[in-house]
């Protein structure tokens, strides 16, 4: 399918790996110019060269730490108004409710929520301008159904969907739609640091801890990067321009619900 935004620019958060590099493959499989962003140069550097040896888009990488002030204003330089924003940043530790002060909420607020609602107001008034733009919220399933040991990550990005709910109708009659993704359990760095936690936590492997945690989805597997992506670069496309504030579960099935 050819999804109408070849030419396009994109400014994609924490896309080294993982679920936003999964994005970043998939706009620039449909034409997109990248900003590609992430903290660690390494990384960050070898993904993007990837892209263009094998998209022949163009490129641009910024390696900082997103959350913060100064990083948020690096990127959004390099963007430059950018027609497409996903947003995205790793989530908060796992731990029980004994575990947080006010500071670990903060950090969590900041990195999850704040910050994402930072760089929507900037790239917003360029979008309105232009009558045209997409704006990708990488949140969590934990949003529909928390999980106990995520408290930080529930709390934070259930405000930013919030936010995003009064936001998204506010803005569409201008041609800009705002939305959510929420992943499940995807085969990503995160899904190790997790499953570790399991084992140490339960004296078992990290692989049984896998296994025990994918015996709990309806697809009996983790997610992939490339699936999460293409689904991004949809909503990112000219055939979605009906869907707004609307937040999207691929989770395998895991939250049983019917809304």
């Amino acid at each position: 399918m050819d999804l109408g935004i070849q030419g396009k620019t994109a400014l994609v958060c924490a896309s080294s790996k993982g679920l936003g590099l999964g994005c970043a493959r998939a706009l620039a499989e449909a034409g997109v110019n990248l900003v590609m962003n992430a903290r660690g140069v390494g990384a960050l550097e070898a993904a993007a060269q990837s892209i263009r040896d094998e998209f022949g888009v163009t490129v641009q990488t910024i390696a900082t730490d997103i959350t913060t002030e100064e990083g948020q204003s690096a990127v959004l330089e390099a963007a430059n108004g950018p027609d497409i924003l996903v947003t995205n940043a790793g989530g908060p530790p796992p731990g029980m409710w004994t575990d947080w002060e006010r500071e670990d909420f903060i950090k969590a607020l900041d990195a999850n929520m704040l910050t994402p609602i930072a760089l929507i107001k900037a790239c917003l008034p360029t979008m309105m301008d232009r009558g045209w733009g997409r704006i990708v919220n990488i949140t969590s399933q934990s949003v529909k159904s928390p999980i106990p040991v995520l408290g930080l990550s529930n709390s934070a990005r259930a405000g930013l969907t919030g936010y995003v709910a009064g936001t998204a109708r506010q803005v569409a009659p201008s041609g800009v739609t705002i939305n959510n993704l929420q992943p499940g359990i995807h085969a990503t760095d995160r899904a190790v640091s997790l499953d570790t936690g399991v084992a140490e936590q339960q004296g078992i492997t990290r692989e049984e801890a896998a296994l025990q945690r994918q015996a709990t989805i309806p697809a009996r597997r983790y997610g992939t990067a490339e699936e999460f992506g293409q689904t991004c670069a949809f909503l990112c496309s000219q055939h979605a321009g009906f869907i707004v504030g609307q937040n999207i579960l691929l989770d395998g099935g895991a939250v049983n619900t019917t809304q």
